[in-house]
């Protein structure tokens, strides 16, 4: 998968910009979801927050070795033994996960990459019917510490046209996650 880069910045910098446990309340995430697969899982910001609330697994993937290795030795010195992180061009070969696995797939600050359509297919095709496909991007509309150029990074409107493309449903509007992203619920029909 061709990502056009928005850099990383350090960890500590990286995880004073996102509101982790809201952005998960937001989108439902408790004890009752079971399986996750997550889009470019990072320094596993999301992933250990989500990992300690679901009862399923996190299958926290990115095309980068150094993250997945970095996720994966945070989740085991935190005690978490229902992360799966794993390096996986998912445009190429799938989330590795079965068809309709999972209750949910985590695209967050992704798809300003060079194929969203194709992102959230693959994304579709691992949840199950009715599952969720939680999208998160930096918002557009206000000036931002960090994010993709503004000339990639997708407005709600094109990522939710993006999703009907995909063969998805859009559950209700976008909404502001704060301080500096926006979130939209998508589902698989």
């Amino acid at each position: 998968m061709k990502l056009r880069e928005s850099g990383m910045p350090a960890q500590d910098y990286w995880e004073t910009l996102l509101d982790v446990p809201r952005i998960l309340d937001t989108f439902g995430f408790a004890a009752h979801t079971g399986d996750v697969a997550e889009l470019g899982c990072g320094y596993g910001t999301f992933t250990l927050p989500l990992a300690r609330r679901i009862g399923g697994i996190v299958h926290a993937l990115d095309i980068d070795a150094a993250m997945v290795a970095h996720t994966a030795q945070r989740a085991a010195a935190a005690g978490l033994h229902n992360v799966q992180a794993a390096v996986r061009d998912v445009l190429a070969d799938g989330f590795g996960r079965p068809a309709g696995s999972c209750d949910a797939a985590l695209l967050f600050n992704i798809l300003h990459a060079e194929e969203p359509v194709a992102l959230l297919r693959a994304a579709r095709a691992v949840v199950r019917p009715g599952g969720l496909i939680a999208v998160i991007h930096w918002r557009s509309d206000i000036a931002t510490p960090r994010g993709p150029a503004l000339e990639i990074r997708p407005r709600p409107e094109r990522i939710i046209a993006w999703a009907v493309e995909a063969g998805l449903a859009v559950d209700g509007a976008s909404f502001h996650l704060p301080p500096w992203h926006f979130g939209l619920k998508l589902q698989r029909p």
